[in-house]
C-alpha cells in the first residue's frame, strides 16, 4: 500500500498567523490513497498503551540537542523528548508549542508567551529562565556547540517575568522563527545544564510526552511515556529505537510484527513492499539533497578544474534511475525545490565525458593521483559510490571508495581529513539560510555542516545579507546569487532530491512522516 504525501513549500508564516493557528498537530493518518487509514478494515483495533519499535539503519551520536548534527540522532529526540518554543505541522506551518503566543516587538525583538504549568522530565519547572539558561548555554562560545551559528543572531535573551521572555536580536534576522522551531533550539532543563550538562550527551531531560529511560550504544535507545505530560499524552506506553544494520532484516522485522516502522527503506525492496499483504510504505516529499562534496582546501581538490572534470564526469540521470529506482527527482542545486530560496535557473555541469577529460589534463592534476571517497553504509550509498568509481575511471582518475560506519563517517567529514564524500544535507527548517549558512559559510566548517571546506568572502557577504533581508523576494534573488557562485566554484555535485520513506505493518497506525525526515509518533497506537 502506498501514500504519497505531497509537500508544498509554505512561505515565511507572518505573525498574525502564527497566533491565529492551533497549537495541536493534526496527525495524518498513515494509509493508503484508495482506502484513507491502513488499518480502518482490519478486525482488531489498535489501541493505547504497548511498545512501539522502531527499527533503524544507524545509532545516534549524541543526545545532547546542541551537539547533534544529523537526522537519526534528532529524530530519537525532536518533539518526543524535547519540545521548543514554536514547531512545524505536518505542511511546515510555524505553530505555537511551549510558548502560547509570538509578538515581534520592533524589528529585532521578539516576545514569548509561555504555557505555564509545564516541567521537565526531572521536575524542574519551565519557565522564561528556562528558556534563558537553554540559550545562554547554546549561544556561550565555551560550550563549543556546533549549532551556535544557527542562533547567533540572538544577542539577549531577557526574563520579563516568570511566562514571558524576549529574544533580543543583534539585527534582523528573518528566518527566526524556523529555526527555533528545529531541533536546535529544544528546551533543556535548566537543573541538568547548571548542574552537570555534560551528561545531556546520553541522558536528556526535557518536557515532551516522551522520557529518558536508557542508551544501550549500538543496539537500542528506550524511552517511556511522559505521565505528567502538559498536552495530550502518548498513546503507547514506551518506544524502542533499535540499531538493525541488515536491511533486510528490518523489513523481515515489520512483516513479521516483531517491528512496527523502519524509516531505513532500501528503494530496491519496493516492489516487495508493495506485494507484501504485511508491509506499507509512506512515502514524503523532503527537504533534503544528496551530493557528491570536495574538499576544496586538500589536495587535489583544492584544484577547481579538477572538481569541474568529475563534475562532468559524473552521470546522475544513470544514478537515479539505476540505484535509486526512481524515488526522489534529479537535483539542480544543493537545496531542495520545497526550500524557500531555492532556483531553478541554476543548472549544474552536464555530462560530457571529453569535457571532462579536458579538465583533467588543464588541471595539471597526475591522473595517477589516488583519491579517495568516502561514504556511510547505506546500501545505496555504497552503490552510488561504486557507479562513481567506474565513471571516473573513464577519465583516468582512480579512485578508493572507503566505507565507514555512520558514527566514524560523521567523525571523518567533521575533521576535514577527506577528498571526496558522498553527502546530503536534511534542511530542518524550510528555509535557504539553513541550507546556504551551514553548507556554504566559511564560519561552518566542519561540524555545523561545512563539510567542503569552502570559503568565499563574495558568497559569506551574500548569505550574511540574506539572513536580514526582510523583502522575501530579494532574499530569493540573493539565494540564486550565491548558488550560482558556489556552481561556478564547483563545490557540489547535486544529485537527488529526497523523497522521505517509512515501511511499517498492519500492527501500527496515526504516525506521519515530516518533510525533515523526522517520524512524528505521539498519536501512534500499536496492536
Amino acid at each position: 500500500m502506498y501514500i504519497r504525501k505531497m509537500f508544498t513549500q509554505q512561505k515565511f508564516i507572518l505573525l498574525v498567523a502564527i497566533l491565529s493557528l492551533v497549537m495541536v498537530l493534526q496527525a495524518c493518518s498513515t494509509g493508503n490513497s484508495e482506502t484513507g487509514n491502513a488499518n480502518e478494515s482490519e478486525e482488531e483495533t489498535p489501541k493505547d498503551g504497548g511498545t512501539l519499535k522502531i527499527v533503524t539503519l544507524s545509532d545516534a551520536t549524541s543526545l545532547d540537542p546542541h551537539f547533534i548534527t544529523n537526522i537519526p540522532s534528532a529524530n530519537v529526540l525532536y518533539q518526543k523528548v524535547y519540545e521548543t518554543l514554536v514547531t512545524f505541522d505536518e505542511d511546515m506551518n510555524i505553530v505555537p508549542k511551549l510558548a502560547k503566543e509570538v509578538e515581534q516587538i520592533d524589528d529585532v525583538t521578539w516576545q514569548f508567551t509561555l504555557n505555564s504549568g509545564i516541567k521537565f522530565h526531572d521536575g524542574t519547572p519551565f519557565n522564561a529562565e528556562a528558556v534563558k539558561t537553554t540559550f545562554d548555554r547554546l549561544l556561550d562560545p565555551e560550550t563549543g556547540s556546533p549549532q551556535r551559528d544557527k542562533v547567533s543572531m540572538i544577542k539577549e535573551v531577557k526574563v520579563v517575568d516568570d511566562t514571558t521572555v524576549h529574544l533580543i536580536l543583534s539585527e534582523p534576522y528573518a528566518p527566526i522563527l524556523s529555526i527555533l522551531s528545529s531541533q536546535e533550539a529544544s528546551i533543556i532543563s535548566p537543573k541538568v545544564i547548571n548542574e552537570d550538562e555534560d551528561s545531556l550527551a546520553k541522558h536528556p531531560v526535557g518536557t515532551g510526552p516522551f522520557s529518558f529511560e536508557s542508551w544501550e550504544s549500538g543496539n537500542a535507545i528506550t524511552l517511556n511515556k511522559n505521565e505528567d505530560y502538559w498536552g495530550t499524552p502518548a498513546k503507547v506506553d514506551k518506544v524502542v529505537f533499535e540499531v538493525i544494520p541488515e536491511d533486510a532484516t528490518r523489513l523481515a522485522m515489520i512483516e513479521t510484527g516483531e517491528a512496527h516502522i523502519s524509516d531505513n527503506v532500501p528503494v530496491s525492496e519496493l516492489d516487495r513492499i508493495k506485494n507484501s499483504d504485511n508491509l506499507n510504505l509512506t512515502r514524503t516529499e523532503g527537504l533534503a539533497v544528496e551530493y557528491v562534496g570536495f574538499n576544496t582546501q586538500k589536495a587535489p581538490f583544492d584544484n577547481v578544474e579538477l572538481r569541474k572534470a568529475v563534475s562532468h564526469a559524473i552521470e546522475r540521470e544513470a544514478i537515479i534511475n539505476g540505484i535509486y529506482n526512481n524515488v526522489g527527482t534529479l537535483a539542480n542545486v544543493t537545496m531542495s525545490p520545497n526550500v524557500f530560496g531555492y532556483t531553478d535557473k541554476v543548472q549544474p555541469y552536464e555530462y560530457d565525458i571529453n569535457k571532462a577529460k579536458d579538465l583533467v589534463k588543464k588541471s595539471g592534476v597526475n591522473p595517477d593521483t589516488e583519491i579517495t571517497l568516502i561514504t556511510s553504509d547505506r546500501k545505496e550509498r555504497i552503490s552510488m559510490a561504486e557507479v562513481i568509481q567506474s565513471q571516473l575511471k573513464g577519465i583516468g582518475l582512480k579512485v578508493n571508495i572507503q566505507v565507514l560506519e555512520y558514527g566514524a563517517y560523521i567523525e571523518m567529514v567533521d575533521s576535514g581529513k577527506h577528498d571526496m564524500f558522498i553527502g546530503g544535507w536534511g534542511n530542518a527548517t524550510g528555509d535557504g539560510d539553513y541550507n546556504q549558512y551551514n553548507l556554504f559559510h566559511s564560519d561552518s566548517f566542519g561540524s555545523p555542516g561545512n563539510h567542503f571546506y569552502y570559503s568565499n568572502p563574495e558568497v559569506d557577504k551574500i548569505i550574511e545579507t540574506a539572513r536580514k533581508e526582510p523583502n522575501e523576494e530579494k532574499r530569493k534573488e540573493l539565494y540564486e546569487q550565491a548558488q550560482t557562485i558556489e556552481k561556478e566554484d564547483a563545490v557540489a555535485i547535486p544529485i537527488r532530491n529526497y523523497e522521505n520513506l517509512a515501511v511499517y505493518g498492519n500492527n501500527v497506525k496515526d504516525f506521519w512522516l515530516s518533510p525533515v525526515n523526522y517520524l512524528m509518533i505521539s498519536d501512534a497506537t500499536v496492536k
